[in-house]
This record gives structure tokens, C-alpha cells and sequence, in this order.
């Protein structure tokens, strides 16, 4: 039997759903929450095996949430369900966790089989998000970011200072600032605005 939840904060897309699952035998309906806050309350005291997170969602974002819920239960298989095909966001709720993606006009059948297989611990993703990714991979002759740079990278893109982003990660400012430089040469790019811009462009961020 399969504990399934769901988040998002539109009731058609919960009702939606659950009207797909309900009479499913092997899936178990947990229940429904619009808020994180509200899911992190039921999570206290129940988890399920399955998660349905919406990226979307008030009070934060669900890529954070998500890196927020595996941390406290890595037990929970997380699978984003959204409208946005940017390969950006889906690598980054992979990256924080998550076991697959699925747009919010996925088939019956494509559900079923994802919470199956994320359930099993293998990633699920759809063909036509699979497809997205594929046709948005970095370019094979393009440096790499390392982890470190990517985080820097991800913040100097959200408009913060190196003053900013050094306290959000917890090191000098100076540290910062030899990571933006290192970026610049790296990339060949004279400044900021040009670094943020390749970033995008070659899907590093």
C-alpha cells in the first residue's frame, strides 16, 4: 500500500487527483494541504511514502520545502508537480531532493507509474519532461561550476552582494568575491551581468 499526500494550493488540482487515485487499491489517500506550514504540521505526526508538492506555493517555495522535507524525512519520496517546464527548476528540485517530476497534465497512467517507481527509490520522469532535460543539457565543452560556485552563482543571479551571499553561506566576504573572480576568468566574461547571462544561457543555474 502506497501513503500518498499532496500540496498545492489550487483545490481542483487536489480534487483532481485524488478523483484519479481514490479507487485504487494498492494507493492509501492521506490527505491534503495548501500550505507549508500546514503540511509541516501533519508531517510531525504522520509521513507518507509519496509526497505530491506543487513548486508553487505561498509562504515559500517548494524547491525549498523540498530540500527542507528530506532533511528531516528522508523517508518521504518527494515528486514535483507543476506546470513549468523550465529544465532549470527541474534540476533543481533534483537537486534538492526530490525522486521525480511530473507537469500537471500528466495521464493517469503516468502518475501511477510514478509514485510506483519513486517508491522503489529509482527517479521518475516523464517522457516529455525527459525530453526537456535532455535537449537542455549544459554544452559537453563548457566548464563546469562547482558546487560551491553554483551556490554563489544561484545568489549573485537572485540580485544579492557578495557582503549577502557570504552571510547566507557563512564565509568571508572575501571568499565571495574570489569565487565571482574565479567564475569571470573561468567563463571568459568581463563582468557580473555577463557571468549571470552565460550562466542561463548554458543552463549552469
Amino acid at each position: 500500500m502506497i501513503k500518498v499526500f499532496i500540496i498545492d494550493d489550487h483545490q481542483i488540482v487536489i480534487d483532481g487527483i485524488y478523483f484519479e487515485l481514490e479507487k485504487e487499491k494498492d494507493i492509501e489517500w492521506m490527505g491534503s494541504a495548501k500550505l507549508p506550514s500546514s503540511l509541516m504540521a501533519v508531517l510531525k505526526h504522520k509521513q507518507p511514502d509519496v509526497l505530491l508538492m506543487d513548486i508553487h506555493l505561498p509562504e515559500r517555495s517548494g524547491l525549498d520545502l523540498c530540500r527542507e522535507i528530506k532533511e528531516l524525512y528522508p523517508g518521504i519520496h518527494i515528486i514535483g508537480l507543476s506546470t513549468s517546464d523550465q529544465a532549470s527548476m527541474i534540476r533543481k528540485l533534483l537537486d534538492n531532493g526530490a525522486s521525480g517530476y511530473l507537469l500537471k497534465d500528466a495521464s493517469k497512467t503516468e502518475l501511477l507509474t510514478a509514485l510506483h517507481e519513486v517508491v522503489q527509490g529509482k527517479i521518475y520522469m516523464n517522457f516529455s519532461v525527459a525530453h526537456i532535460l535532455k535537449n537542455n543539457m549544459p554544452d559537453a565543452s563548457t566548464p563546469i561550476l562547482t558546487k560551491r560556485e553554483k551556490e554563489v552563482m544561484e545568489l549573485i543571479a537572485e540580485g544579492l552582494t557578495n557582503h549577502e551571499i557570504a552571510e547566507r553561506l557563512f564565509v568571508n566576504c572575501s571568499t565571495i568575491d574570489s569565487h565571482r573572480k574565479n567564475m569571470l576568468t573561468k567563463f571568459n566574461v568581463k563582468n557580473t551581468a555577463a557571468l549571470v547571462k552565460f550562466a542561463v544561457k548554458h543552463n549552469l543555474i
